[in-house]
């Protein structure tokens, strides 16, 4: 991403604080999505899957499908316990 904005009939270019907050906090949001997904990845596989195989059973799939659940939704109650937090 371009940080700067060119100046009117100038060849010179300035910092563009928007367009950097903007990389920052998509950048920011990025690493927190494949963090989460990879916490979420490895503690539900370590939970559920006793067997590695080349395929998932029932129960592994069911087991997945509930922790990622309880993950996600624990996830969700602690993010907006924060930032209700913040708010105040």
């Amino acid at each position: 991403m371009d940080f700067s904005s060119p100046s009117s009939g100038s060849s010179s270019t300035q910092f563009n604080p928007d367009a950097f907050k903007n990389q920052l906090q998509n950048q920011l949001a990025q690493a927190y999505a494949e963090e989460f997904l990879e916490t979420l990845r490895t503690k539900c596989f370590d939970k559920c899957i006793t067997k590695p195989g080349s395929s998932l059973s029932g129960g592994e799939s069911s087991c997945i499908s509930r922790c990622m659940d309880r993950y996600v939704e624990a996830t969700g109650i602690i993010s907006k316990s924060l930032f209700s937090a913040t708010q105040h």
